[in-house]
Parts: C-alpha cells; structure tokens; sequence
C-alpha cells in the first residue's frame, strides 16, 4: 500500500521503554509508525510528515504534553490527539478536552484499551479517506458537466483535457462548426489552477475590425473620436486567467501581428498611451478552419499558429459520436420541454432518422431540431414528419437493388421482403413515399425494414 494511504500514527514520550512498548503494541498493523522522545522532536516529525493521530504523554521535560497539544492545535489542526497521563488526574484530561484533545487514557492502560481507542480514530479516517476520493471523483464529473457524453472519443477528449489543463500551454482546439469549442475551452479553464480566475472569450468573428485594437488591449480616455472613458480591454479583463479566441482563423493579418506580440512579450499597450502593462493570459484558441491551409493562402501568420498550437485538441463532430447523439437528444427535450407541448420523447423511427444523418452542423443544428420537434410536435413523441426536410427526406442505408420472387421460397415472407426492395427502388429510397407505394404506414415500413435488413 502507497505510503500516502496508510493511517500515520506518531507516539510522544520521554521514556524509552514507554515508546518501544507502545511501537509493538502497533507493529503487525498495517500503519505508518513515528516516535518522539520530546515535544521539539514531535513537531519536526509532524513538520516533516503527515501524522493522522498523535498519541503523547503529559508530563515531559521542557516542553510538556499540554503545551505540545497546544503547538500542534495551532499548526497542525487536522491531526487528532489522545493524551495518555498516569500522573495527573481527571482534572488534567477535561483540560486537555477543552485544548483541543481528541481523547485521553489514562495510565496504566491495558493494550486492548489502547488498540480500541486508535482502531477508532482508523475508522473515522477511513471514512474521510472516502469522503475525500468522492468529492475528488464528484469535481471531476461536474468540471465535465456541460460535456455530455460517453463515446470512446468523449472519453479521450475528456482525458486529454484533464492531461493539458495543469499546465500555462497554448492550446488550439480545432473543429467544425457546432461541436462545442468553446465547452471544450471552459473545461480546460475548470481544470486549470486558474480556475478561480476570468474566463474571458473573444468572438473574433464578431470583433469590429476599426476598433478590435481598442477590443483586446484597452484605451485611455481620449484616445480617439468617442473614447470619452479608458478601457482595459479584453486582455487585462482576462489578467491571471484564461483568453479565449473563438474562430481565431476570421482575424485579419495587421492584428494577428499585434496579437502575437503581445503573447510574446506577455504585455498589452493600450491604443494611446506609451506604456505596456505586464499581463498574465493562458491562451486558448479555436478553429473550424484548416490554419495550415490558411497559411499557405496568405491569410494567416505562421508565426502566430506556433504560438497558440503548442497543443492541438480535436472537438469530434456529432456523426462520430454514436449513441451520444441519444444522450443529447433526451437533455434539450428535457431543457426546452414547457406546456405549451406535448412532447416528451421521441419515436423509435423518428431516432432512426436521427442516426442516419450527417449532422453538418452537429450539436448546434441537433439543438434547433429538437426545438423545432417541440414546438411542432402534436404528440407525446416526436415523429419522423416532425423533423425538417432536409433529415425527413434524406436518402437511407436501405438502398438495395430491384428484386424478385426466387422460386426456391416462395413464403409470404419474401413477396413482402421484394416488395418493400422494389418500393425503395421506384421512391428513390425515400421512405414517406416507399410507405405510400405498399399502402402502410411509415412506422409499419420501418418495423419491416428492420425485421428483414438488420
């Protein structure tokens, strides 16, 4: 067992023999076992190492067991003490209570009376070991809350982040439209010892180019025509904690230079004034563009996508995640479920469509479905004629050749399998009309296309 797992007990007394007695009654223990023969000595001990109980006598030379008691209250508040006295009285333990002692025993005491008193302060260890791993495990599952999703490549962005957080390195996420960057950049600033600190984002698209300048880096008052108030600008707004530049790729090359040069030099000079202010930014950038390709075409700085590509992330597109697409589908029903509609699930075709789409504009395109699935939907689950065109009308997997009747199983099974081949072939696969063609519905169409081709 990794010696930071072991209950670590420290005796204190002036006697020799006292100490080796109370070292054997523990020995065959599974803990981690310091003595001290003087309260100085204890207090370099517990300088030195984690002690979780102190065991110490009362009556000791120069610095007795009261006065220890009293040294490890104020410096080491967490380690519990038991008073061990054969010299004083019942007076002595209540003053020893009321200093802070977790306990007291007096002397002689039999070993069993001792290993009760220790096995019990092992117990309530224990469980604060526990209690600690949980709450350890529970801030890690809630840093990752607004990342829904179990899919091998959630779970490997998820350890990614959780490697790269710790660290003052530029990171770039890259990804299509829609996938949740800037989630992924909130996660890694949560992760981060700047977590307590601004969490600051840019929207580089959205940045007026006359005045992205005064944006990012302030203004004095009087700069220019309307700076009636100095500003400090994004970067000292970020000061201590994370910058984050959303579609980094849509800044124009004259502040890219200026941009670099202030992560360089790790300073910002406000538009108008002479005098740079030392700032400290984690930089977090994001991309739906291919930058190495911008690169060559002259729109971006090479220079700059070193900076901030000191690590590369990867945001998955929603059609590599599987059955997180279902996860995602159940929370926005459940974030945007009112009553004003029905809607509270969805159809086992209506998922099937879902699934069978490409998803260009992945979560964020998924988000809008399920709100329009809502506000349109006229029952409890959302049908497939609920969805918009462009994923009700979408050609499916089921696209086989015409076929005929072999003479060799001649079963209603298989008119019925050609059927719905031949239906598929003439509708252009389109599934509305295929149901049309046999004269069922699209839910019975959908049953028989999974009892035959699945």
């Amino acid at each position: 067992m990794n010696r930071l797992s072991r209950f670590a007990v420290l005796f204190v007394d002036d006697e020799e023999m006292i100490l080796s007695s109370l070292q054997r009654s523990f020995i065959k223990e599974d803990f981690d076992l310091h003595s001290a023969r003087s309260g100085q000595e204890a207090l370099s001990i517990l300088g030195s190492c984690s002690i979780d109980l102190a065991l110490t006598d009362l009556k000791m030379p120069v610095m007795d067991g009261m006065a220890l008691l009293q040294e490890i209250k104020a410096n080491f508040p967490e380690v519990s003490v038991i008073m061990l006295t054969g010299h004083g009285s019942i007076a002595d333990a209540v003053q020893a209570i009321q200093f802070g002692a977790s306990d007291f025993l007096l002397k002689p005491f039999a070993p069993e009376d001792l290993k009760a008193k220790v096995g019990h302060f092992q117990q309530i260890w224990k469980l604060n070991q526990e209690n600690k791993k949980l709450r350890k495990e529970l801030d890690e599952h809630f840093k990752f809350d607004s990342m829904l999703g179990n899919s091998p490549v959630m779970l490997k962005l998820k350890r990614m982040i959780a490697q790269v957080a710790p660290g003052d390195a530029s990171i770039l996420i890259q990804g299509e439209t829609g996938t949740g960057k800037e989630l992924i950049a909130r996660a890694i600033h949560n992760h981060s010892e700047r977590k307590e600190q601004p969490f600051v984002p840019v929207d580089c698209a959205a940045l007026n180019e006359t005045l992205m300048e005064s944006e990012l880096f302030g203004h004095v008052k009087g700069a220019f025509t309307g700076a009636h108030v100095a500003s400090q600008g994004l970067f000292k707004a970020a000061n201590g904690g994370t910058l984050f530049f959303d579609e980094i790729g849509e800044l124009p090359l004259a502040m890219q230079v200026k941009l670099l040069r202030s992560i360089q030099e790790k300073e910002v000079r406000s538009v108008g004034s002479t005098k740079a202010v030392p700032v400290d930014v984690r930089i977090v950038a994001a991309t739906n563009r291919n930058l190495a390709e911008e690169i060559g075409k002259g729109n971006f700085r090479e220079d700059l996508f070193y900076r901030i590509n000191m690590i590369e992330i990867v945001s998955p597109p929603l059609r590599e995640r599987g059955d997180d697409l279902i996860l995602l589908v159940k929370y926005f029903i459940k974030q945007f479920a009112n009553q004003f509609s029905p809607v509270t699930t969805l159809a086992p075709e209506t998922i099937e469509y879902l699934r069978n789409y490409r998803w260009p504009g992945n979560i964020r395109e998924l988000e809008n479905v399920i709100r329009r699935a809502i506000s349109l939907g006229r029952s409890e689950a959302v049908l497939p004629g609920d969805l918009p065109d462009t994923i009700y009308r979408q050609k499916t997997e089921y696209v086989v050749p015409m076929q005929t009747i072999s003479a060799a199983d001649p079963s209603m099974d298989a008119y019925e399998k050609a059927a719905i081949v031949n239906a598929l072939k003439l509708s252009d696969s389109n599934r509305k009309e295929a149901a049309i063609l046999l004269g069922i519905g699209e839910a019975t169409l959908y049953r028989k296309l999974k009892k035959y081709f699945e």
